[in-house]
C-alpha cells in the first residue's frame, strides 16, 4: 500500500501527532517491545484498540462475507517457497532502497522523491529515473542531511524469509498478502461452492512486509491485518447486478483527471460512472458501491474520502483496472483499500506451477461437436532421443498442437528445448485431428479483489473521530466514534462514592453486559472526570446511577414490574 500526498500539512501540530499521544495514553495502540527499546514497524493494540479493531473486522465480515453470501477461511501465515515462485512475489515484490553514505540509514527512494519534489507517483518510475531525480534535486538523507546523489538505488524484496522444519528444512516466507492463502486452496474451495460460479472467499488475517522505512505509526508497518475478498467469476457469463448500488454517490479521481494539469476529483454515482466509461469494470464498480456506505457506517468522514484510479505505471500488469479507497489525513491522502480485477493470472500461475487443476467445468446448454488436435508421441523414439527431457518434449508438442496445428503440416517440426532448436519427425508425434462431442469446457475463473487494510481503516476512523473543544475554560479532546465500532458501548457510574449507589450501579453494569453490550464501570474521581475519560476513548453512551435511580428501581421491584428488566438509571450521551 502506498501513501499519496494531496496537500501540505498545516503549521499547527497535526492531528496525527495528538492522536498518537492519545492512543498511547488511553490504550489504543503503541510501539511494541518498548521495554527493549521498541522495534520499528511493529505495534501493539491496547485494550481499546484491540476492541475497536475487532469491531471493524466484525463489521467488514457482516457486510462482505455474510451479507454477500461468501465463505470465509483462515489460512496459515507461513507458506512454502513454491507458492511465491508461482505468484511472482520472489521476483517482483520489491521496493526501491537507497542507503545514506554517512549514517548508513536505509530509506525508500520513492518516498524521498515524493516527500521533496513535485513527483506524486515515484514508485511507478524505473530505478534509473529515480536515481536521476535524486541527483537533479540534490536530495538528502532525511536522517542526517547527507547528500544522496550518486548513491545506487536497489530493489529490495519485502518478504520475510524463514525455514519450515529442522535439518534440510523447506524454505518458506511469511505471507505478504492474505490472497495467496485463498488462491492456492481453490481446487478444494470450488468443491465447497459446488463448482458453481460466481462465488467469493473472504479472509481476515495478518500479513508481513519487511518495509524499508516504516512510518506514520500504524499507517505503514511491517505486520498488519488485511480483510480480503477474492470473488471468482466466469468472464463470459457472470455480470453483477448494479441495481442495488447504481445510485450510490461517490467521489472519484480517475486517471484522466490525475494526468490533467487542472484535474480534480468529482462526485458522481456508480451508475453514471459505469454508463460514462469512467469505471470500466462492472464488478469493480459493484464493490466500490458496496464499500462506500460501509466506510461511512464505521465512521470514515465522507468529506475526506474518495476512490482514486491507479495510473498505468502503478497498476499491476495482470490487472485490467484498479481503484483505491483513500482517506485524507492531515492534508495527505492514504490508501485504505484496493479494488482490482486480477483476471485469471493468479489461478493460471498456480495451475502452471503446481500441476493441479484450477478450473471449473462449464456445462453447455447442448453438447457440441468440435475438432481437437491431439498428439500421441512415439515414446520408443522420444525416450532414446531426448532422455530425461522426453516428458518436457511431450508437453511442448501438446501445447503446439493446441496452439498451431499448421505446424504439423510438414515432415518435421521444430521445438525449443532449453535454448536449443530440435527437429522431430511429424510421424513420431502421433499428431491427429479428431471430431469430439463435448458436454462443456473447463474455464479458469477471473478474480475480482476488494482488499482492505484493517489497521489503516482503524487509524482513519480514529483520526476522523478526533475532536477538540473547551468546557468551562478547560480544553479537552474526545473521540466521536460510531456506536457500531466503539470499544465500549456504555459507561456506568455511581453518582458518588456510596455503598448503596455503587451496588446499584454494578447491578446496572452487569445487566447491560448480560444483554450483550460492552460496558465499563467507573467509580474513581468526580463524575465530571469520569465522563471526560469516556469521552476521550469514544464511549457513545454513559449512565449515572443516583438516588432517584434507586427509588425507581425499588418501586419497580415492589410492583413486580421489573422481573428480568435492567435496573433504571439516568442516561446521557
Amino acid at each position: 500500500m502506498s501513501d499519496r500526498d494531496g496537500a501540505n500539512e498545516s503549521a499547527e501540530e497535526p492531528t496525527s501527532e495528538k492522536l498518537v499521544e492519545l492512543a498511547k495514553r488511553r490504550g489504543y495502540f503503541f510501539q511494541s517491545s518498548g521495554a527493549y527499546g521498541g522495534v520499528g514497524g511493529f505495534y501493539t493494540f491496547g485494550p481499546q484498540g484491540a476492541a475497536l479493531k475487532s469491531n471493524v473486522e466484525d463489521a467488514w465480515r457482516d457486510r462482505f462475507a455474510l451479507a454477500e453470501g461468501n465463505m470465509e477461511i483462515d489460512a496459515p501465515t507461513i507458506m512454502p517457497e513454491p507458492v511465491f515462485e508461482a505468484s511472482g512475489h520472489l521476483d517482483g515484490f520489491d521496493d526501491m532502497l537507497v542507503e545514506c553514505p554517512e549514517c548508513g540509514e536505509s530509506h525508500r527512494a520513492d518516498h524521498v522523491v515524493e516527500d521533496n519534489t513535485e513527483y506524486e507517483d515515484a514508485e511507478s518510475l524505473p530505478i534509473p529515473e529515480v536515481e536521476d531525480v535524486i541527483a537533479e534535486y540534490e536530495l538528502v538523507c532525511p536522517n542526517c542531511g547527507a547528500g544522496l546523489a550518486g548513491q545506487a538505488v536497489e530493489a529490495f524484496n519485502l518478504m520475510f524469509a524463514t525455514n519450515i522444519g529442522p535439518g534440510d528444512s523447506q524454505p518458506g516466507y511469511l505471507r505478504p498478502e492474505t490472497a495467496q492463502g485463498i488462491f492456492v486452496e481453490f481446487p478444494r474451495l470450488k468443491e465447497y461452492a459446488r463448482n458453481q460460479l460466481p462465488f467469493g472467499v473472504t479472509q481476515i488475517g495478518r500479513a508481513y512486509r519487511n518495509e524499508i522505512s516504516p512510518r506514520r505509526s500504524i499507517i505503514r508497518t511491517r505486520e498488519f491485518t488485511q480483510a480480503e475478498l477474492e470473488y471468482f467469476v466466469d468472464p463470459e457469463a457472470d455480470e453483477p447486478d448494479l441495481s442495488s448500488v447504481e445510485d450510490v454517490e461517490v467521489m472519484l479521481y480517475p486517471a484522466s483527471e490525475q494526468n490533467a494539469e487542472d484535474g480534480e476529483a468529482f462526485e458522481t454515482t456508480i451508475g453514471d460512472a459505469v454508463d460514462e466509461g469512467i469505471i470500466t469494470d462492472q464488478w469493480v464498480a459493484y464493490f466500490l458501491g458496496v464499500a462506500k456506505p460501509w466506510y461511512e457506517s464505521v465512521g470514515v468522514d465522507m468529506d475526506r474520502f474518495r476512490f482514486r484510479q491507479h495510473l498505468a505505471g502503478e497498476r499491476a500488469h495482470y490487472a485490467s483496472d484498479c481503484w483505491d479507497a483513500e482517506s485524507e489525513i492531515d492534508g495527505n491522502w492514504i490508501e485504505m483499500a484496493g479494488f482490482a480485477h486480477r483476471g485469471n493470472y493468479d489461478l493460471s500461475k498456480h495451475a502452471e506451477h503446481s500441476g493441479d487443476r484450477f478450473t471449473i467445468f462449464r456445462q453447455y446448454d447442448e453438447p457440441r461437436t468440435v475438432e481437437r488436435a491431439t498428439v500421441d508421441p512415439d515414446m520408443s523414439y522420444l525416450g532414446p532421443e531426448f532422455g530425461g527431457d522426453a516428458q518436457a518434449v511431450v508437453q511442448k508438442l501438446e501445447d503446439l498442437a493446441a496452439r498451431d496445428r499448421s505446424a504439423f503440416d510438414g515432415d518435421t517440426i521444430e521445438i525449443d528445448l532449453e535454448g536449443e532448436t530440435r527437429e522431430i519427425p511429424v510421424a513420431k508425434t502421433g499428431f491427429t485431428v479428431e471430431e469430439q462431442t463435448e458436454a462443456g469446457e473447463h474455464v479458469t475463473p477471473h478474480v475480482v479483489e476488494p482488499s482492505f487494510g484493517v489497521d489503516r481503516t482503524v487509524y482513519t476512523v480514529l483520526h476522523h473521530a478526533y475532536r477538540e473543544d473547551e468546557v468551562a475554560d478547560e480544553e479537552r479532546t474526545f473521540l466521536e466514534l460510531e456506536p457500531e465500532v466503539a470499544p465500549t458501548f456504555v459507561g456506568v457510574f455511581p453518582l458518588q462514592n456510596d455503598d448503596e449507589l455503587e451496588s446499584e450501579a454494578k447491578d446496572v453494569a452487569e445487566a447491560l453486559r448480560e444483554a450483550g453490550l460492552s460496558v465499563t464501570y467507573d467509580d474513581s474521581g468526580n463524575i465530571g472526570r469520569r465522563y471526560r475519560r469516556q469521552d476521550e476513548v469514544g464511549t457513545p453512551f454513559c449512565v449515572t446511577v443516583d438516588y432517584e435511580s434507586i427509588e425507581e428501581s425499588e418501586a419497580q421491584r415492589a410492583s413486580g414490574d421489573a422481573n428480568g428488566d435492567t435496573p433504571r438509571a439516568n442516561a446521557g450521551e
